[in-house]
């Protein structure tokens, strides 16, 4: 099998990879821990994956692949579980969030694989930078031409995926006024934004070869597109999210990308051509700055509103969707997010109750620890 050959996925199956916070319990800051948490983690059997990321200060887990979200939910809270018994014996604590609200990137520490190294060279002080945080959803498929069509037919709908996961309003120390800065950190590499607008997999792989000819990339590891194909895996990879605060948002964004799917690959909304990319960038920033209160401008219908009257009418849409597959509580757990409240907008809240960003992490750290 080459780098390149699609593996067949069960359409629709489930699969979540979350970035996390190491946290240190005296000041709230970013503290090394990654190589000893993974050491203590591998010394007993577990659910789930654990693995270093760019810097000491990261965790990814990630769970195997599921049917349906209640099943990957209950998977993600074993793996908290897992996770938070060797914190507590390394005296540690683990936060959510798309970045840590003071930590300052200098301070990192690349974590010693040769290829985070390689990436230390390629992209000098944008590697320590990249000590942000997502969480990425990957959807079955059952061959790459569908891939393909949900890659570019979920585009339309990324500003509610920024929207619904934004937790990361401070950074280095300051209130950015964006709901997402996160996203801010990942523009600066030369490979992220959209993909280009290839429907079919032969086409694809001929792009893909291309740049490898070109010496651009070198595997499928170095396109940090919002959108990805993830050919080894058999699925399409949305990786715009902040990592939430708590599992449960985590397992309802991954409910609401399943229910999207099954609505693109059922009733084919529209077509797919370049129309949908025109004011990809518009939406995006808007979403990412002002979150549910940002305007969205339809591709489609050229409709321009706000971004949070185009979720709930969604949702509407999704509805028959969502009994079939069991994802209703889900989406109503997002629908009362974008009219009550993101974790962005819990952050600003309780930060001004204390004035305190160091408070504010150890209460990030009880929120990922305590929600149920």
């Amino acid at each position: 099998m080459s780098a390149l050959d699609f593996s067949h996925s069960a359409p629709l199956s489930l699969g979540v990879e979350l970035e996390l916070q190491i946290v240190s319990r005296l000041d709230g800051d970013l503290t090394r821990g990654a190589t000893e948490l993974l050491a203590l983690i591998a010394r007993q059997p577990h659910r789930g994956d654990f693995k270093p990321e760019m810097t000491e200060s990261m965790i990814e887990v990630s769970t195997s692949v599921h049917q349906d979200a209640v099943a990957l939910g209950d998977e993600l809270l074993d793996v908290r579980k897992t996770l938070l018994a060797a914190s507590d014996k390394l005296n540690l604590l683990i936060s959510g969030g798309g970045a840590h609200p003071f930590q300052h990137w200098a301070e990192r520490k690349i974590f010693d694989t040769p290829r985070f190294h390689q990436l230390n060279e390629l992209y000098g002080y944008l590697a320590k930078q990249f000590t942000v945080f997502g969480q990425h959803i990957h959807v079955g498929c059952p061959n790459g031409d569908e891939a393909m069509f949900l890659l570019h037919g979920l585009s339309r709908y990324l500003p509610h995926f920024i929207a619904l996961s934004a937790a990361s309003p401070y950074y280095q120390g300051v209130d950015t006024a964006f709901e997402s800065s996160r996203l801010n950190a990942i523009s600066a590499f030369p490979l992220s934004g959209r993909a280009p607008l290839v429907k079919r997999w032969s086409e694809f792989t001929e792009y893909y070869e291309s740049m490898r000819g070109f010496g651009v990339v070198e595997s499928m590891k170095d396109f940090y597109w919002d959108i990805r194909p993830k050919p080894e895996f058999g699925t399409v990879e949305i990786r715009i999210c902040d990592t939430p605060l708590t599992v449960q948002r985590a397992t309802a964004l991954a409910a609401y990308a399943q229910t999207v799917c099954r609505y693109l690959l059922i009733e084919r909304p529209f077509v797919i051509d370049e129309a949908l990319y025109a004011v990809y960038t518009f939406n995006r920033f808007q979403a990412a700055r002002f979150g549910f209160d940002g305007g969205l401008i339809d591709p489609v219908s050229k409709h321009k509103g706000l971004l949070r009257e185009d979720f709930l009418a969604t949702l509407a849409r999704l509805a028959p969707h969502a009994a079939e597959l069991g994802t209703s509580t889900h989406l109503e757990s997002l629908r009362q997010a974008a009219l009550n409240g993101t974790d962005a907008a819990w952050m600003r809240k309780t930060y001004a109750h204390s004035d305190s960003l160091p408070d504010l992490v150890w209460q990030q750290a009880q929120q990922w620890r305590e929600s149920q």
